[in-house]
């Protein structure tokens, strides 16, 4: 019985993302809605806060474990920028996974 508990429990959690280094992967198609307010300046080329005046880098192609620490720490207030800390604030950690899948395969 405890078996099939266990194999149950684990075709659930492969259904649902693969476990990747000890946490969940992000789904690329769920973060390409979830990154649209990142992409409104993040995607834009030479783009320049005018306050305070930042140059804004892109992030497509960036590495996914990069860009999931950095919005963890916008998240947690460890990185300074209050934009960046207002639009990570609300971000669970899969919605974070999930934005980080679709900006790292950007080009």
């Amino acid at each position: 019985m405890k078996k099939l508990v266990v194999a149950t429990a684990l075709t659930m959690a492969l259904a649902q993302g693969a476990l990747v280094g000890g946490a969940w992967a992000g789904d690329p198609e769920l973060g390409r809605g979830k990154s649209e307010t990142c992409l409104g300046c993040h995607g834009v080329p030479h783009y320049v806060n005018t306050y305070p005046t930042y140059h804004v880098p892109r992030i497509g192609g960036q590495h996914e474990e990069y860009l999931i620490a950095a919005l963890k720490a916008y998240r947690e207030k460890q990185r300074s920028h209050n934009t960046m800390h207002a639009n990570a604030s609300n971000l669970s950690d899969e919605d974070i996974a999930d934005i980080a899948a679709y900006l790292s395969a950007l080009k």
